[in-house]
């Protein structure tokens, strides 16, 4: 689960995006999902970003009825390019919670489709910034060199990954002089077209309910070689990211038997509970099993 933007304080952890980064438990039920977050939230004096807002007794919360709770489903995220299976799957599990009591509302996220392409452009910006501290000098790795030049050079080619050294280079490119106003600035203007997508959404219904990902698991390596595709698994996740919302993804039957789907459910900022009661309930009328 991954709790509002400043829930849970990102002191000590390995910056990647700054505007993007959050901490969150994973368990093997709800129930331990929302006794974890219970003691890692809260305001840290150590990192500004953490927020002041009281926490809530999750576990409490959790299991609460959930009837009664209106849940959104917003179609953009049910389109072209989502798997027959998995659609049939997350169906089956909106089903689950029309049983439970919920109701559901249909609602639109008009600006989905945007989210891949302004999710890559904000988080390789901010990691080609965060990045250029582990240079040989301040942090992390040195690899020796003739000169000080070489020494950077040295490092921060055998430090990196190649898909970090890619998201270094595409961030340093999306911020250089003549592309700033052009990606980055446009970028985030459209994050704040995403949220307020959210906002909109939040008005009407207490939670929202989305595929995880629009296609099962696929093969270990099997789309290193076409990043593009790989990023393009992310569409359904990278929104609240942007959006900075809680959101939680849970065991929702698998495809062909033996690979998993999730379902994910997003709640308002600061609004985790309902998310955890969602998810408990989904967990206890055998979601995983569908």
């Amino acid at each position: 689960m991954m709790g509002s933007y400043g829930r849970v304080s990102r002191y000590g952890l390995i910056a990647f995006a700054s505007s993007l980064d959050r901490i969150g438990p994973f368990a093997t039920s709800v129930k331990d999902v929302a006794t974890v977050l219970e003691v890692i939230a809260g305001r840290d004096p150590l990192d500004a970003t953490s927020a002041t807002a009281a926490v809530p007794h999750y576990a409490e919360q959790a299991a609460k009825s959930v009837r009664g709770l209106r849940v959104g489903i917003p179609r953009e995220y049910f389109g072209a390019g989502m798997d027959a299976e998995v659609r049939k799957k997350i169906e089956a599990g909106i089903e689950i919670f029309r049983g439970l009591g919920c109701e559901l509302v249909d609602v639109r996220m008009p600006h989905t489709d945007y989210a891949i392409a302004t999710y890559y452009i904000i988080a390789t910006a901010e990691a080609s910034s965060n990045l250029a501290r582990y240079d040989g000098v301040r942090y992390g790795l040195r690899a020796k060199g003739d000169s000080l030049l070489a020494m950077y050079k040295n490092t921060r080619g055998a430090g990196f990954g190649a898909e970090v050294k890619r998201r270094i280079v595409l961030g340093t490119y999306v911020l250089s002089a003549g592309y700033y106003d052009a990606y980055y600035i446009k970028g985030q203007k459209v994050r704040a077209l995403i949220a307020k997508d959210f906002r909109d959404a939040f008005l009407k219904v207490d939670a929202l309910l989305t595929p995880t990902s629009p296609v099962p698991p696929f093969k270990l390596g099997e789309r290193t070689a076409d990043p593009l595709q790989m990023y393009l698994a992310d569409i359904y996740t990278v929104t609240g990211s942007l959006a900075g919302v809680p959101g939680i993804s849970v065991p929702c039957g698998k495809v062909d038997g033996r690979l998993p789907v999730g379902l994910q459910i997003f709640g308002p900022a600061f609004g985790e509970g309902p998310v955890l009661q969602l998810a408990h309930a989904f967990e206890q009328a055998g979601g995983a099993s569908l």
